[in-house]
């Protein structure tokens, strides 16, 4: 990984995330938006990335890893979830603050120590946020999940990856029981409301959760 600047660790890591869990095509829109630089910052470190292989891109096409830009972006997404979980597990953090932390010492730490985290922590698979965790030799398992909104009322669903973008709404799920593994009821929601309602297992009032809500969660059916 030293091999590679900082910044372009961070613009495959982000390449990695847009594609972990859609099937859209990336656009080198979606990766500034993604990075919070402007269009022409993000095209620009995409046309040196691809000149050095790591990438693939065409004028008007996709934005793809390459074989060797997927190994990259999955040690550093291996780095950044390991980091994720050993502050949560160990130091005590919520699962709203560890991102920007994993952001900053994911860059800094060393694969020995990364290794050592991996071991003291057990092997996780998982991040706080259900995120899988790259094993050593790049294997990543994700389960077959689908976000809340796709899934229709009356059915029952575990908790399964809950998404990290918005600590705020992290917050909003953490005190209201709605973390992984956590399983739902799926209810309409009021008319007209464009909700939908779920009933946290063992909790006693439903939670009305609107579609940036919905759509930050993805669940599988309960056994």
């Amino acid at each position: 990984m030293s091999q590679l600047s900082t910044s372009s660790q961070n613009y495959l890591k982000v390449v990695w995330g847009l594609q972990e869990w859609s099937s859209d095509p990336i656009t080198p829109t979606a990766v500034a938006e993604k990075a919070g630089v402007r269009l022409s910052t993000a095209s620009d470190a995409i046309r040196k990335l691809t000149e050095q292989g790591l990438l693939g891109h065409t004028p008007y096409g996709a934005v793809t890893l390459t074989e060797r830009g997927r190994a990259h972006a999955v040690a550093m997404v291996r780095r950044h979830r390991l980091i994720e979980t050993f502050l949560v597990q160990v130091l005590g953090y919520t699962w709203d603050e560890v991102h920007d932390e994993a952001e900053h010492l994911e860059h800094a730490v060393s694969d020995l120590l990364v290794d050592r985290i991996d071991a003291h922590l057990g092997h996780p698979d998982r991040d706080p946020h259900g995120d899988p965790i790259p094993s050593r030799d790049g294997t990543v398992t994700r389960p077959d999940a689908v976000r809340l909104t796709e899934v229709p009322a009356g059915g029952s669903v575990v908790a399964e990856r809950i998404s990290d973008d918005d600590p705020d709404l992290l917050r909003f799920f953490a005190e209201r029981g709605i973390g992984v593994g956590a399983v739902l009821q799926v209810r309409e929601g009021a008319p007209f409301s464009g909700a939908v309602e779920v009933l946290v297992e063992g909790g006693d009032a439903p939670v009305p959760l609107g579609r940036p809500a919905t759509d930050a969660v993805w669940v599988t059916p309960a056994g």
